[in-house]
């Protein structure tokens, strides 16, 4: 039997979640205190069986008109071949969330399609996502010119341009240098059409995971003016490429390949064992897809997380499901 216990000792938490190979910064304690600071009521939960730790689940309540509902992005980690396990769990949760008066739980664990059958355990796939689904990932055990051989030929081009062009690449550790990243990322918006995060959400990011030396804000430089900015965390085996910013100007300079690849280098250095792109999609009508094709320039390969997934805790959940799925369509997404 499996009983639920709320963790509050950060060595605990962590220890559990570097060692299970579903290790994802979306899980850390980090990213916890960060929803916390965003006035997110949050919750750790540990799940143990014979008073062993057997899984953890870094809850986030959501608060909104339609209706509160918990959300647990890149989990539960959890043995997900263990049919029992799951089902104890799941039941835990559901728990959790009537004592919390909630309309549902969403999840999205950090499992690959097709590894797990959610739907034998009533869960419904969600109409909205849930962070990145979909991935572009590199392995960095290769050399450098490895690395490089893999790349497609405009990549490794555009990277040389960039050496040659002396374009500079800096990490900086100031907070006001988020103002730059909302800017910028407002440019990007004006090109890609999509919803910006604000200056507050980024900035607060970067100061929780700063505190833990887990991110870096990376800044590329062209003869003294900054082109282009991104956000990288440092989690567990992985570098994720999570929020960038570049400008309309100068276009033709390639401050995002400099940047992308100097960032590679280092968390090769670093001992990290690959490189997360982060969202991906092959569909040429999407709006991402432009950038899409800028990742996979680097080499690598496509990862498919099974997508967010719903478990209803009150009849008005369906009202919600009828008003998301008419939302992610109105916006095309």
């Amino acid at each position: 039997m499996i009983k639920a216990k709320e963790i509050t000792n950060q060595s605990t938490w962590e220890n559990f979640v570097l060692s299970s190979n579903q290790s994802n910064f979306l899980q850390s304690w980090h990213w916890g205190l960060f929803n916390q600071d965003l006035k997110h009521q949050i919750t750790r939960m540990g799940f143990y069986q014979q008073g062993k730790l057997v899984g953890v689940a870094l809850l986030i309540k959501i608060k909104a008109k339609r209706g509160s509902y918990l959300e647990c992005p890149g989990g539960p980690i959890i043995n997900w071949q263990d049919n029992s396990q799951v089902k104890e769990v799941l039941k835990l949760l559901k728990q959790f969330a009537n004592q919390e008066k909630l309309s549902f739980i969403r999840i999205r664990p950090n499992i690959l399609v097709g590894s797990f059958k959610p739907s034998a355990y009533g869960l419904f796939k969600s109409p909205m996502h849930l962070h990145a689904e979909t991935t572009w990932v590199l392995d960095l055990d290769s050399s450098e010119e490895e690395l490089l051989s893999k790349m497609r030929k405009n990549t490794r081009h555009a990277i040389k341009q960039a050496e040659k062009l002396n374009i500079k690449i800096e990490v900086s550790k100031k907070l006001s240098d988020v103002d730059l990243l909302y800017d910028l990322q407002l440019e990007t918006v004006k090109r890609k059409k999509f919803v910006p995060f604000t200056r507050q959400f980024l900035s607060q990011q970067l100061k929780t995971f700063q505190d833990a030396d887990q991110i870096k804000l990376i800044k590329a430089s062209y003869k003294g003016q900054v082109l282009a900015i991104a956000t990288i965390h440092f989690f567990g085996p992985e570098a994720v490429y999570h929020y960038s910013g570049s400008s309309n100007q100068l276009r033709h300079i390639p401050v995002s390949y400099a940047i992308q690849w100097s960032v590679i280098k280092k968390a090769k250095q670093m001992g990290y064992k690959r490189y997360n792109f982060w969202g991906y999609t092959d569909n040429p009508k999407h709006r991402f897809y432009g950038p899409s094709l800028f990742k996979k320039g680097f080499g690598g390969y496509r990862l498919d997380y099974l997508p967010a997934h719903d478990l209803p805790i009150k009849p008005t959940y369906w009202l919600i499901y009828f008003f998301e799925t008419l939302r992610r369509k109105l916006r095309h997404l």
